[in-house]
């Protein structure tokens, strides 16, 4: 018997329909879950708005999510991780396994990455924002922790601001300025306390992202339209742009001092941008990239079991799927909200 679930589907820029999609047959290592709550990140928003992240441009429906959790329902015959019952964090990430990068330990640079909720790929990788689903259990990990599955569903976005800041280096006494103060931008500053900067500057041109930031452990926050690009220079060691702007960029330009290093985790609008090659040469910077991440995904779920991290600041709302129209118009607004979430119904 065909089983169906209710799924929240992007057809085309600002074209969000609700409709029912047919759930995969079991296999003997996959699990069927219920959604738990799948947080609406930058890319969906994207997708949400222009039809299209950097080069990845919708070409077929796509069901957007990738960071949530969920509840067992039904596993297969060789599942062992996980019971009808568990809560579950959710790898979006499914590497092959088999690559160089895979071999080497880089899963997140793997060369057929399937990254759900993502049009990187065609067909699609379908996405999470559905009231059921069904993943294969490597993807999965258990919790029986006493954690709301909101906070869980923060694993993915609080790998990426971990995996930011492995990429920046050493950072026991440095100084570290973020620019962006949203979801990222934040998970990027709880990930630098962690790793024991001696003090952690935000910058942002809304008030809202700056008091969150200040919330997870900012120490400074600046509102970067309201003072000279000149007054930041040379403040940071470390700088990570986390805001996606090239003005954002610009200013960890200024602000990284000689020898420091720029982390670049947002994703820049499509048409690029000049590069200062002159500037990151003659005061010797180093300029690298961050790109979601591999081992930094069980990092971050061991950090909110055991309550090392607290993301519950960042949590703004969360809607049912059947209001899906709704909460992306919310998590738009970043007046009015820094992470929503969609939840079963």
């Amino acid at each position: 018997m065909t089983t169906t679930t209710t799924a929240c589907r992007i057809h085309a820029a600002r074209d969000l329909r609700l409709e029912d999609v047919t759930l995969p047959e079991l296999g003997a290592h996959d699990v069927q879950m219920k959604l738990g709550a799948g947080g609406i990140c930058g890319s969906d928003l994207h997708y949400f708005g222009h039809g299209r992240v950097g080069a990845f441009v919708i070409r077929e429906p796509l069901v957007p999510g990738h960071e949530a959790s969920g509840i067992v329902e039904r596993i297969g015959s060789a599942v062992t991780r996980v019971k009808p019952g568990d809560k579950v964090a959710v790898n979006p990430s499914h590497a092959c396994g088999r690559c160089d990068y895979c071999l080497g330990g880089r899963f997140n640079l793997c060369r057929s990455m399937f990254f759900l909720g993502s049009a990187s790929v065609f067909p699609h990788a379908q996405g999470l924002f559905r009231r059921q689903f069904v993943l294969g259990e490597a993807q999965l990990t258990p919790v029986h922790e006493d954690i709301s599955l909101g906070e869980l569903a923060c694993a993915e976005p609080l790998s990426i601001g971990l995996h930011a800041v492995h990429r920046a280096g050493d950072l026991v006494g440095k100084t570290v300025l973020v620019t962006g103060g949203g979801t990222i931008g934040c998970m990027s500053v709880i990930a630098a306390r962690l790793a024991g900067a001696a003090e952690v500057i935000v910058c942002d041109i809304a008030e809202r992202p700056l008091a969150i930031a200040a919330q997870v452990g900012a120490d400074r926050t600046i509102r970067s339209d309201q003072v000279d690009a000149a007054s930041l220079a040379d403040s940071a060691d470390i700088t990570i742009e986390a805001a996606g702007s090239p003005a954002a960029l610009a200013t960890c330009l200024t602000a990284t001092r000689r020898g420091g290093r720029i982390v670049q985790v947002g994703t820049l609008p499509a048409e690029g941008l000049p590069f200062p090659a002159n500037s990151i040469m003659a005061r010797e910077l180093d300029y690298v990239g961050a790109f979601r991440a591999a081992h930094a995904f069980d990092w971050a779920v061991r950090y909110l079991r055991t309550r090392r991290v607290d993301v519950r600041p960042l949590l703004s709302a969360q809607l049912p799927i059947s209001r899906a129209h709704e909460a992306f118009e919310l998590a738009a607004d970043r007046s009015r909200s820094t992470k929503v979430q969609l939840v079963g119904d």
